[in-house]
């Protein structure tokens, strides 16, 4: 690309300068044929002057010095008698055609080619008759000179100037290719994984925002892929809840082979659905394409929950308490706030002790859902960090995800350990309700 540019670029110079040197050439040819006649002229008249007197008078004229060795013209002049003999000055001894053309006083001016010569004469006139012939001549190689010299400059300078556009042209090639080139190389490294990959600034405004927005791409693509990732390893986390109520309740079944199998099988399938939800609530949130929010369904949403919470608590002979404190409607997305208290259930079920109590109240301008059970106190310990043994995979999920929601989840109690869930609260027109256990 580079060579392609600076060749377009020295082929566009040459030609913008062999069409404008062409007539220039014709021009400059022409103009030193006129300026060279001009030269002559002035010299015949000037010896005409100087011998009409003499021719006149039948005297042998004398050409005087100063047009003889004329330095301006740089030529030969000489004094012709009407029938072509040379009387004074210099040139051919009988006169050609144009001393001879200028001797029949139908003219006042002949200039003609004389072997190398270019010659102009004039007539003497004494009234009417004509008494003699001044010629002035300048050698042609002296004319082609001037020609040849005035176009070699011209060669020269048409030289420089395609030079100097080759100059230009390499360095304008250099500033636009060299960008193009770091961009090339920062889609490479894109390409190849590297989502750091940036492209500099050219200060071209069209490369620049190439370079925008394939840096904007490569933000986008290392976020999404982050993301995908981070969420990966803490969904596998999540899909641990439901897995191992199924597991579970399977063991509880072979360990009572006299009870109900068709029971158990009802239980298992119930866990199945709740493994699916689960699994589809995870794709949808961790690729970002939500559901538009709406009123919450707090009846059916503590209904799912009872039933996971049982599925965790009852092999492990734990109870599970829902109740309901005139709790407000709120607007969010039923996939995250069921995936949040999920993974409450689970760190409940898994780290806590006894019986597990959700309670879902009123907090003001907030609907808020706290989860306790009877475990140890966590004193100092943040259970939102960090750690692949503890709490913290499958609880940093649920923050971000109440987080997503316009909410927030945090530890409220650290004994004993009760986790509140606040989401921001509708427009209520309904009355309050008053407290009772959900049945």
């Amino acid at each position: 690309m580079r060579r392609r540019i600076i060749s377009l670029t020295v082929l566009a110079a040459l030609v913008a300068t062999v069409l404008f040197a062409l007539p220039l050439g014709i021009a400059v040819m022409q103009y030193y044929r006129d300026d060279t006649k001009a030269d002559l002229e002035r010299a015949a008249d000037a010896a005409a002057l100087a011998v009409s007197e003499d021719l006149s008078a039948g005297r042998t004229p004398v050409v005087p010095p100063l047009v003889e060795d004329d330095d301006e013209v740089g030529g030969a002049v000489g004094v012709y008698s009407p029938d072509g003999r040379l009387l004074a000055g210099h040139g051919p001894a009988v006169g050609g055609p144009v001393e001879r053309h200028a001797a029949s006083a139908t003219v006042d001016v002949v200039i003609d080619r004389e072997g190398d010569e270019v010659a102009l004469a004039i007539p003497v006139l004494s009234g009417a008759r004509v008494t003699g012939v001044v010629r002035a001549a300048l050698p042609m190689s002296e004319l082609r000179l001037r020609v040849v010299l005035t176009w070699l400059g011209m060669a020269v300078l048409a030289i420089a100037a395609i030079g100097v556009s080759w100059l230009l042209a390499r360095r304008a090639t250099t500033r636009l290719v060299r960008p193009l080139e770091e961009l090339a190389a920062a889609a490479g490294r894109l390409g190849d994984g590297d989502f750091t990959a940036r492209s500099p600034r050219a200060g071209i405004a069209e490369i620049d925002q190439v370079g925008e927005a394939l840096d904007a791409t490569a933000t986008r693509i290392g976020e999404t892929l982050e993301r995908e990732r981070a969420f990966s390893a803490e969904a596998s986390h999540q899909l641990r809840n439901p897995l191992t109520g199924l597991r579970l309740q399977l063991e509880a079944a072979l360990e009572t082979p006299s009870a109900d199998p068709y029971a158990a099988i009802r239980a298992g399938i119930a866990s199945t659905d709740r493994l699916e939800r689960t699994i589809e609530d995870l794709l949808a949130l961790g690729r970002e394409r939500r559901a538009p929010r709406a009123e919450l369904d707090l009846d059916a949403l503590l209904g799912e929950v009872r039933e996971a919470g049982e599925a965790l608590l009852d092999p492990r002979g734990r109870a599970l308490r829902i109740t309901r404190q005139d709790p407000p409607p709120a607007r969010v997305a039923a996939a995250a706030v069921r995936q949040v208290l999920g993974v409450l259930l689970d760190n409940a079920a898994t780290h806590g002790r006894g019986t597990v109590t959700v309670v879902a109240r009123d907090a003001g301008d907030a609907l808020a859902i706290d989860v306790a059970d009877e475990g140890p106190d966590l004193g100092e310990t943040d259970p939102f960090a960090t750690a692949p043994s503890d709490h913290g995979i499958g609880l940093r999920l649920a923050r971000s995800l109440a987080e997503a929601e316009g909410g927030r989840l945090r530890l409220s109690r650290p004994a004993p350990p009760t986790f509140t869930l606040l989401l921001p609260a509708a427009e209520q027109n309904e009355s309050p309700r008053s407290a009772h256990p959900v049945q």
